[in-house]
């Protein structure tokens, strides 16, 4: 029997096909964007492509057409001929700006990152790793041999981090608390605003050494070295005694379900009575175009980056999206559990996941 609910296929539908194809090669007008540092170069006022491509060391006629596809794009604004000015997108790739996302188009347009999303479908196919299989090792290993890779990936989290360093500090009653130990907390982003926006508390930044090495300038740009100590190791062997909060914020996706179990068994191993497990990611809904947890974030609400992220953990790292019920599973078999789990109001689609010893 026909399906007369479904109707066929219109201009949109085929409009929609061909935004997605592109959207690859969008992505890499950014990464020459930024490579050529072009709204750096355009600035506060409108400039000719000519002059931009002086300064760049480029062609004049390739870079109009750069220019032109970054203005079809929204991120610049031709209002003349042959004249470009930049716009309040567009200003996020200058890295001089505030809340500059420049260090995210670098990463996630990395070739590195990239390799592994050819081999998508052997990694559906197979449920394996294509990232180990392309480098014969895994990404964080990968990080750990190229210093200058791994210095880009942590500045990445942290632009990453920029909203939900904003929010989560008013989100949650961290005042109660005496110590607060970041658990995979990178360059310190994060810790810093909880630290800042709450005087009483006393930091613990633990990473690997790796992830620590920008830590000590965050630190120091907020005047906090007295306030936050820095501690490396392995969460897969033990977290740090002495905290009554672990904050995990965009850890546990990074990995399988039985590797998350572990990192937050370590947390309950250290939990002293009365302490929370305080956990920061994206809850996926129960269904596609349902809300997450009553987020709102669905496919046209910052969702659809989230599906794309949780494709990403597949071939690149190994790990995965989680729902609320998955959230509450790796909890339980680590020792906790979930009493709350809370949107973070504009920071979506993250949300705030509280649990204590079970």
């Amino acid at each position: 029997m026909v399906n007369t609910d479904v109707r066929a296929p219109g201009m949109a539908d085929r409009d929609l096909i061909v935004r997605l194809v592109f959207g690859s090669m969008a992505a890499q007008t950014l990464r020459a964007a930024v490579r050529l540092r072009v709204t750096e170069l355009i600035g506060e006022t409108p400039r000719r492509a000519a002059d931009v491509a002086a300064d760049a060391g480029a062609e004049p006629q390739p870079m109009t057409r750069l220019l032109r596809a970054l203005a079809g794009l929204g991120l610049l604004r031709e209002d003349t001929p042959g004249s470009f000015a930049v716009t309040p997108a567009g200003a996020l790739l200058d890295p001089g700006r505030p809340g500059s996302l420049v260090s995210l188009v670098r990463m996630f347009t990395e070739p590195a990152v990239l390799r592994a999303w050819e081999h998508l479908d052997d990694s559906v196919r197979t449920g394996d790793l294509a990232f180990d299989a392309v480098f014969g090792t895994d990404f964080f290993s990968h990080l750990g041999r190229n210093p200058e890779l791994s210095a880009e990936f942590n500045a990445a989290m942290s632009q990453a981090t920029g909203e939900t360093a904003a929010a989560l500090p008013y989100a949650f009653d961290f005042g109660r608390f005496g110590t607060v130990a970041d658990i995979g907390g990178g360059d310190g982003t994060l810790l810093a605003a909880l630290l800042e926006a709450h005087p009483g508390l006393i930091g613990v930044l633990y990473d690997t050494a790796e992830g620590l090495a920008q830590a000590p300038r965050t630190l120091e740009r907020h005047g906090l070295e007295g306030r936050c100590s820095l501690v490396a190791g392995d969460f897969f062997r033990s977290v740090p005694q002495g905290a009554d909060l672990f904050l995990l914020k965009s850890v546990l996706h990074d990995w399988r379900d039985d590797q998350a179990v572990t990192i937050l068994s370590h947390c309950r191993e250290a939990l002293p009575p009365g302490g929370r497990v305080v956990i920061v990611e994206p809850v996926l809904p129960d269904a596609v175009g349902t809300p997450a947890v009553d987020t709102g974030a669905g496919p046209g609400a910052g969702g659809g980056v989230t599906y794309l992220s949780d494709l990403n953990m597949l071939v690149n790292v190994g790990g995965r999206e989680r729902t609320r019920g998955d959230f509450e599973d790796v909890c339980r078999r680590g020792g906790l559990a979930v009493v709350s789990v809370t949107p973070l109001a504009g920071a979506a689609p993250f949300s705030l996941i509280e649990a204590v010893a079970d």
